[in-house]
């Protein structure tokens, strides 16, 4: 019986230790999609920006070929 007590104690703490680094990976695994997020973002934004034509010159006054 004292083996059996044994046994499934040290299965708790297994258990317990498996939760525990799947906790730490699942809060990883958040931060990491936070961060590329917020680069997305910072993309989206930067991409959204219209480019401008040319103020001055007979080249790129009507058609953008700055781009």
């Amino acid at each position: 019986m004292d083996s059996a007590v044994n046994a499934i104690v040290g299965q708790a703490l297994v258990m317990q230790q498996a939760q525990a680094a799947q906790q730490v990976q699942l809060a990883v695994y958040k931060e990491a999609l936070d961060m590329q997020k917020d680069q997305v973002a910072a993309l989206m934004a930067s991409a959204s920006v219209a480019p401008q034509l040319a103020n001055d010159g007979m080249v790129g006054t009507l058609i953008n070929t700055y781009a």
